[in-house]
């Protein structure tokens, strides 16, 4: 069961969001309607994720994700950024302070589901279709805070399976290009992401561009 708040100013949106999110293996243990009030619930709830909107009352939604993220109480949390464009500034730097990745307001309810239930599991959200133009576009101008990602204890197959997630490949592309199975991909990749303190994948990838392992504008 994957537990969720859900941050968003608007009722109408959290009250359709609570019904797209009505299935058996996800559960809405509050909604928040402002970024302090997303902040506090995460406290008090420990959910698995937060859905959260960037523009809200009292504090923003980049603010809050960096306090629940920042807070050893909820560093656990995931947050999931709510947006209307895909290429929006705000989602650039909520993946710099550690968002799992993002949801377009207009994304297909199954797609939002799954979407979701990948995060639950581990797996950051962000559709290997855009993963490296997005990812690029935002390390043009990388944080200062960038530090280097070291590879060194890697095996050489943990080595394949990082080219082929900063290369933006799902589980099953990794999987079908090593000749593997999807499960033993998804053990892979759970190993590569502790060893080199990556939260998800996403975050893999954003060490990758911002340590400079990989150059921006390519794919």
């Amino acid at each position: 069961m994957t537990s969720i708040v859900i941050a968003d100013d608007h009722q109408l949106v959290r009250s359709g969001l609570r019904v797209v999110l009505d299935e058996p293996d996800l559960t809405v243990v509050a909604e928040a309607a402002t970024g302090v009030e997303a902040v506090r619930l995460a406290r008090q709830h420990r959910p698995d994720l937060v859905l959260m909107d960037i523009r809200m009352p009292e504090l923003d939604g980049l603010e809050a994700t960096r306090q629940i993220l920042a807070d050893p109480v909820t560093a656990g949390v995931r947050v999931v950024v709510l947006t209307t464009y895909d290429l929006d500034e705000y989602v650039f730097r909520a993946l710099r302070l550690g968002a799992s990745g993002f949801a377009l307001k207009d994304l297909d309810p199954d797609q939002l589901v799954d979407g979701l239930r990948a995060v639950g599991r581990g797996d950051g959200m962000l559709a290997p279709a855009v993963t490296r133009r997005l990812i690029a576009a935002f390390a043009r101008s990388p944080s200062p805070e960038g530090g280097r990602l070291d590879l060194a204890r890697l095996t050489t197959r943990e080595r394949q399976v990082f080219d082929l997630v900063v290369a933006g490949r799902d589980n099953g592309d990794i999987a079908d290009a090593l000749g593997i199975t999807p499960a033993t991909a998804r053990t892979h990749i759970s190993r590569l992401l502790a060893k080199v303190g990556a939260r998800d994948r996403v975050n893999l990838v954003i060490m990758a561009y911002e340590s400079g392992l990989v150059l921006p504008g390519i794919g």
